[in-house]
C-alpha cells in the first residue's frame, strides 16, 4: 500500500490525435510548479497523472498544482495491485482517516474501471465495497443521494482508493495557444483578464503605462506586485514599462479635452501592438468591460480596435464586477489592486469624457499630432522588467 497524489484533467481529455502534446505541456508545467517542494516521480497510466512524494509535502504540492492550468481535480490517494482484496482494505483505510470528521455519517462508492481487463465490474465493485466498509466501520451508513463522504476506486493499471476531489482551475496548459501580451494597469480588472486567458493556455507577458513624475514610482511597484502573482500561475512574465507623460501632454495640449481617454487608448494600443509585433506576441489582451468607463462603450471600443491590427481579447467584457472582484479575491490579486496609488489614465481626466466617439473625428483631432514621433519616443524610453 503506498500514498501518492493522482491528478485529473479535463478539455486535455478531448484532444484525441493531439493529447501527448498537451499531456506533456502539462507534466512540464507541474515539474516547475513543485521543483523546489521536493517530490520523487511523476508519471502517467492510463489517461492520468499521478505524482510519488512524501506525504509530508502534500499540502505544498497541492496547493501548487491547484494553479497549474490544465488540472481539474488533485486526489490524494492509496495505491495499491489490481487485487481486490487490497483494494478492500486499501477502502477501509481511506474512509477511516476521513471520518476522523465527526459530521461524516454517510458514504457512497464510486469505481471507475478503466481497465476493463479487471474481472469485477464497477457496479459489483462498489457493491463490495460498500459491504465491507459498513462491516468494519461503524455508525456509517450508505446514502447514494447525498452522502457525506465518496469512496472512489479508480482500477488502472494499479487500483487507487481515494475520499477527495480537491479542485483546480481546469482551463488548458500555458503555451498551448499561443501567446499574448495583457495590457496591466494598477486595477482589479486587467490582472484578472490576464488569469482568465492563461487558463485558456495562452503565455502572458504585459506592457504597463505610467506617467512619472505626475504619478508615483510606487505606482509602478503596485503593478510589479501583480505581475508577481500572476506569475505564480502563469510563470516568467516580461514586463514591459512605458512612460506616456509626453504623449498625454501633447494630447492635452492640441486635442479636444473630452477626448483625452480614447486618444490616450489608442496610443497604448499601438504602442502594444509595437511590442508585441517585435516580441512574436500574436493577440493583445485588456480587462475592458462594457459599460463601466467612458472610453468602454461598444463606439469607444471600436474606435480603439480600429487603432491596431493584431486581435485584441477581452475577457472579462460581460462580466459583472461583483464577478471580477471575486475572482480577484481568489487569485489574490485584489488587496493589491485597491492600494491607493494614481495610475496614468488619472492625469489630465476630462470631467466630460466622450462616450460615443465617432471614428473620422477622433482621426480628425490625431493630425494635430505626430504620432509615430510619439510612440518612437515612448518606446526608446522603455523598460524591461523580468517577474518570476
Amino acid at each position: 500500500m503506498d500514498k501518492v497524489i493522482s491528478v485529473s484533467f479535463g478539455e486535455i481529455a478531448l484532444k484525441s490525435g493531439n493529447r501527448k502534446y498537451f499531456e506533456d505541456k502539462l507534466i512540464k508545467q507541474m515539474r516547475k510548479a513543485i521543483a523546489d517542494v521536493g517530490y520523487e516521480k511523476i508519471y502517467k497510466e492510463m489517461g492520468k497523472i499521478y505524482i510519488e512524494a512524501s506525504e509530508d509535502y502534500y499540502p505544498q504540492i497541492i496547493n501548487r498544482l491547484r494553479k497549474v492550468f490544465g488540472l481539474v481535480y488533485i486526489s490524494p490517494c492509496i495505491r495499491v495491485e489490481q487485487d481486490f482484496e487490497e483494494i478492500k482494505k486499501a477502502s477501509i483505510q481511506a474512509i477511516l482517516e476521513r471520518i476522523e470528521d465527526s459530521r461524516i455519517k454517510t458514504f457512497k462508492v464510486e469505481t471507475n474501471r478503466a481497465d476493463k481487463k479487471f474481472s469485477m465490474k464497477s457496479p459489483e465493485v462498489s457493491k463490495e465495497v460498500g459491504a465491507v466498509i459498513l462491516k468494519n466501520i461503524e455508525n456509517l451508513t450508505v446514502d447514494v443521494h447525498k452522502p457525506d463522504v465518496f469512496v472512489y476506486v479508480d482500477i488502472r493499471q494499479n487500483a487507487y482508493i481515494y475520499t477527495e476531489k480537491i479542485k483546480g482551475y481546469g482551463g488548458l496548459p500555458i503555451g498551448t495557444n499561443g501567446k499574448g501580451l495583457l495590457l496591466l494597469s494598477g486595477g482589479i480588472d486587467s490582472p484578472v483578464a490576464g488569469f482568465m486567458m492563461a487558463r485558456r493556455g495562452v503565455e502572458i507577458n504585459a506592457v504597463h503605462y505610467h506617467s512619472y513624475p505626475f504619478t508615483s514610482e510606487r505606482a509602478e511597484e503596485k503593478v510589479k506586485d501583480l505581475a508577481g502573482i500572476l506569475s505564480r500561475y502563469i510563470g516568467t512574465i516580461k514586463l514591459f514599462s512605458v512612460n506616456i507623460i509626453e504623449i498625454q501632454k501633447q494630447i492635452n495640449k492640441n486635442c479636444p479635452k473630452d477626448e483625452m481617454t480614447i486618444l490616450s487608448r489608442r496610443f497604448m494600443m499601438r504602442i502594444a501592438e509595437s511590442i508585441a509585433k517585435e516580441n512574436n506576441y500574436q493577440a493583445l489582451i485588456t480587462g475592458e468591460n462594457l459599460g463601466q468607463v467612458a472610453s468602454q462603450t461598444i463606439e469607444g471600443l471600436n474606435v480603439t480596435n480600429s487603432s491596431v491590427e493584431l486581435p485584441v481579447f477581452r475577457p472579462l467584457i460581460g462580466f459583472d464586477k461583483v464577478d471580477i472582484v471575486d475572482i480577484a479575491k481568489d487569485i489574490e490579486t485584489y488587496e493589491t489592486s485597491i492600494l491607493p496609488y494614481d495610475d496614468c489614465c488619472t492625469v489630465f481626466l476630462p470631467k466630460h469624457p466622450v462616450t460615443k466617439p465617432r471614428l473620422d473625428n477622433i482621426e480628425e483631432s490625431e493630425k494635430a499630432l505626430d504620432v509615430d514621433k510619439l510612440i518612437e519616443a515612448a518606446l526608446d524610453n522603455m523598460k524591461t522588467y523580468i517577474i518570476q
